[in-house]
């Protein structure tokens, strides 16, 4: 957090007013950041895949909500101080007071029973709470002179649903197809905290996978993969490392389909610079559940705030086409082969905020007296660091002509303050991977001192070759 808000990652939104919680900006480097991370996305999954990408509208009616159930369901459990009148959501201050996990899906008398059982009381005034309630997490709007009734979305993949037929007719399309999405939600959090783990506002990309349901288990890409191991946790407690032929055998993984979209996931993350044996797929139960949903995995990863979902893996059956048709009077049936079906969907929705904290998090490594953060080339927000070794003799003059050529190419700052030492320590800790040196060889032949982040080596290289050695670096792996 102490990187976070001195280096421009992130911060809270309209800090000088002490504004709401749960609404944070994006600085510099978190804008840096966050784009390549993105990039990442569409590279490792809708490019090598071939998936579609919208850019759906953040505000729908609110028939589009009505017809997926968050107006009835998508809510959470609160109780209020009778004194204070403070609200606490329900299932965490039982958790968090009990030190005994308790499922979002418990009943409002379960959690009454819980909190009088254990005397749990407001922890501002110490007085006794009224019984538990439910809290719708939209976030109303009005639109327009009369005031018509709309919602911000609370997930991106809703605008993927009520778009489908359009997109799958004219994209010319088949089964199964995949629709993607990366855009801002949000959801009206009763107690947002753990800065940028859960927010009022924030970043999705959402994958939603169109299949036919009778030919899932059949799939044509899964000999690919069928050998690769998810590291699973069926009990909420111990991971294992299990191959795909092995869960699909077992019945853990219902279609080879399912499996081929796991194994893909879990490759991006890898390439995310992620510790992948602090990562998971935890197989939910049927109380954890969302309410649309007969099968889901939470890909989570550890942190210091514990085991944070980073994407929910959702088998959301035909709920969606069937809800959306039924509202809208417009049957969301296609034709596959010679058959007309009802799409099912499995989904893979990502939370790209929490994302971020936990690669910078996994990155941030301390070595003797550095902080250095060690995301991957690829995905820092400053690739190169530019720096004079003395501030005469033309050298400032000879880095400013150099900045000004690699900026063509890659995203470089300047940094002329201080020792050499220093401006490296500086670099190390926002990630920069490859830093430069100006000093009166480079005035007298055009060499530079090109320094690694992360072995700290120096080599003397040709400004000619500099291109060719930058381009290396960056390089994505296959």
């Amino acid at each position: 957090m102490r990187l976070a808000l001195e280096k421009g990652f992130f911060f809270p939104s309209s800090e000088i007013y002490s504004g709401p919680a749960g609404f944070w900006e994006y600085g510099p480097l978190g804008v840096g950041f966050r784009n390549k991370f993105v990039e990442v996305w569409r590279r490792e999954l809708l490019r090598k895949d071939g998936m579609l990408e919208i850019d759906g509208s953040q505000i729908m009616t609110k028939d589009v909500f009505r017809a997926s159930g968050h107006l009835d369901s998508f809510t959470d459990p609160i109780v209020k101080c009778k004194k204070c009148g403070s609200i606490f959501r329900a299932d965490r201050l039982v958790s968090e007071k009990t030190g005994t996990l308790v499922t979002e899906g418990s009943s409002e008398k379960e959690l009454d029973d819980l909190i009088e059982k254990h005397l749990i009381r407001c922890s501002k005034c110490g007085a006794d709470f009224g019984g538990t309630k439910k809290f719708n997490l939209m976030m109303s709007v009005e639109i327009g002179g009369d005031k018509e009734e709309a919602y911000l979305r609370s997930e991106t993949c809703q605008s993927i649903f009520v778009d489908f037929l359009r997109i799958f007719k004219v994209m010319r399309c088949k089964l199964p197809v995949a629709i993607a999405q990366f855009g801002k939600s949000f959801r009206n959090e009763i107690s947002p905290r753990q800065s940028m783990i859960r927010l009022r506002e924030f970043y999705q990309c959402e994958i939603e996978i169109f299949f036919n349901p009778n030919q899932s288990d059949v799939f044509q890409k899964y000999d690919g993969i069928s050998k690769n191991r998810l590291r699973v946790c069926l009990d909420g407690k111990k991971s294992q490392n299990m191959s795909c032929s092995e869960l699909l055998k077992k019945g853990i993984l219902p279609s080879q389909m399912i499996a081929y979209y796991l194994v893909l996931l879990q490759s991006f993350y890898e390439k995310t610079g992620l510790d992948m044996t602090r990562a998971r797929f935890r197989l939910l139960s049927d109380a954890e559940r969302a309410f649309y949903s007969s099968f889901a995995f939470d890909f989570e990863v550890e942190t210091s705030m514990g085991w944070t979902e980073l994407v929910a893996c959702n088998y959301r059956t035909d709920y969606d086409l069937v809800r959306h048709g039924q509202t809208s009077g417009r049957e969301h049936s296609v034709m596959d082969g010679e058959a007309q079906v009802v799409p099912h969907i499995f989904e893979l929705s990502m939370g790209v905020d929490r994302s971020i904290w936990a690669i910078l998090e996994h990155s941030l490594t301390k070595h003797e007296e550095r902080d250095v953060l060690e995301l991957k080339p690829y995905l820092a927000p400053i690739q190169i660091g530019v720096f004079p070794l003395v501030n005469r003799d033309g050298m400032e003059e000879k880095a400013a002509e150099v900045l000004s050529k690699i900026r063509k190419d890659f995203n470089a700052f300047y940094d002329r303050s201080g020792s050499i030492g220093r401006r490296y320590r500086r670099a190390d800790e926002i990630g920069v991977p490859k830093c430069l040196t100006i000093d009166t060889e480079t005035l007298a032949n055009d060499t530079v001192t090109i320094r690694d982040r992360d072995s700290m080596k120096q080599s003397r290289v040709h400004l000619d070759e500099l291109r060719g050695i930058l381009n290396t670096t960056f390089l994505f792996p296959d």
